[in-house]
């Protein structure tokens, strides 16, 4: 066992200004709020201004958590964000933020893994705990998703909204006290057989432009349900918990009817989901933290309880991450 655990000191989450509600859709394509509520539990977005990049909603997310976690920058020794909309091809999304931020120590970088990318990205500040190579992180989901939309696709342009979530993990030493606070394990798993289902079309080494979201719905949703059943099973296995131990399941805020499936597949009520694409839409990698951080500031997350996230993105790439608060 590890002498060192990974500790959620802090939460924090930025969304743009711009609310783009489903009505406001319906002028650009052939939809309506009924129509888009029931197949997806959306009733708004928020959408980046046109000077405001991924960059700048990490870092006024990163700084909330970093104010709530009462840490000062100069503590931050790696950041780690995960985007699938970076700033530019390189350098990383992360070194930006860490520019402005002040922060000139450590590592920064990107992790890309669609919309399991936070998950994937706590799973690697985790791992960097424990192995002692690092004491303070900012871990941090940050998309831009309208600059990759084609918004006379109906079926994924109103599926999606922008915004940014982070948390500061720090380093505590493991005593192997029942009780004990911090991420309990991480689960990451990737299928590459299923790359079409899910993917931007174009890129650096194929068309040297990037395109727009490309999305088989009906697939992605049949995969959704059962392998997000599978690794929250997969994690309350390796820590010996039913799923009457879980105190709050975060899900990756996709489409409320996936959550909905998987909640009662796990024989979850819905009372312990909390819920935000109704707000938010799918905002990939930011939509769990944002999740976390609304979950924390109205007070339904607290110290000491055990908290479960999920998510299933592009790849297909999917894992789980239970915390104990």
């Amino acid at each position: 066992m590890s002498q060192y655990r990974s500790v959620i000191k802090g939460s924090g989450a930025y969304l743009p200004k711009k609310i783009v509600s489903n009505e406001d859709l319906s002028t650009l394509v052939d939809t309506s709020d009924e129509w888009i509520y029931a197949r997806t539990g959306i009733r708004r977005r928020h959408i980046a201004a046109d000077d405001e990049m991924t960059s700048d909603l990490a870092r006024m997310a990163a700084q909330e958590a970093l104010n709530n976690a009462k840490v000062d920058p100069s503590e931050v020794d790696m950041i780690v964000l995960a985007t699938t909309t970076p700033d530019s091809t390189f350098p990383a999304t992360a070194a930006r933020v860490q520019a402005q931020l002040g922060i000139t120590k450590g590592a920064a970088f990107d992790i890309q893994a669609v919309c399991a990318g936070f998950v994937y990205a706590l799973g690697v500040a985790d791992n960097f705990i424990r192995l002692g190579q690092a004491s303070t992180v900012l871990v941090i989901g940050a998309e831009t998703y309208s600059r990759i939309l084609d918004w006379t696709d109906r079926s994924t342009s109103v599926l999606f909204g922008d915004g940014a979530g982070a948390l500061v993990v720090q380093t505590e030493p493991a005593n192997g006290d029942a009780g004990e606070r911090g991420i309990l394990s991480t689960h990451l798993h990737t299928d590459g057989r299923f790359y079409d289902l899910l993917y931007v079309d174009g890129g650096p080494s194929s068309t040297q432009t990037t395109g727009h979201l490309r999305m088989q719905g009906p697939e992605v949703f049949r995969h959704a349900v059962s392998k997000l059943a599978g690794v929250v099973e997969e994690a309350l296995d390796a820590n010996n918990l039913t799923i009457e131990d879980i105190d709050w399941l975060v899900p990756h805020q996709a489409n409320k009817r996936i959550i909905d499936g998987t909640a009662k597949k796990l024989g979850l009520p819905s009372e312990r989901v909390i819920l935000t694409v109704q707000d938010h839409a799918n905002t990939s990698a930011a939509s769990i933290p944002l999740a976390l951080a609304q979950g924390v500031k109205d007070g339904r997350i607290k110290p000491g309880q055990i908290v479960l996230c999920e998510a299933i993105g592009g790849g297909l790439s999917w894992g789980s991450a239970i915390i104990r608060w």
